[in-house]
C-alpha cells in the first residue's frame, strides 16, 4: 500500500489484482459482483498508472 501523511493508504495494483480475481467463482463473475468489479478495475489502473510513473 502507498501512504503518505497527507494521503490516505490505497491499495497497490497487486492487491487490487488480488481482490480483482477474488471476485470471479469459478471462471465466473456473479452478477451481484459487477459494481464492486468495475470499481476495482478502475482502481487498478489508476494504480498501474502510478507505479509506472514512479517507475520512470
Amino acid at each position: 500500500m502507498t501512504e503518505t501523511p497527507d494521503q490516505p493508504a490505497r491499495p497497490d495494483a497487486a492487491a487490487l489484482n488480488a481482490a480483482i480475481r477474488a471476485l470471479w467463482v469459478g471462471g465466473l463473475l456473479p452478477v451481484e459482483s459487477r459494481g464492486e468489479y468495475d470499481r476495482l478495475v478502475v482502481a487498478w489502473a489508476e494504480a498501474m498508472r502510478a507505479e509506472q510513473e514512479l517507475a520512470a
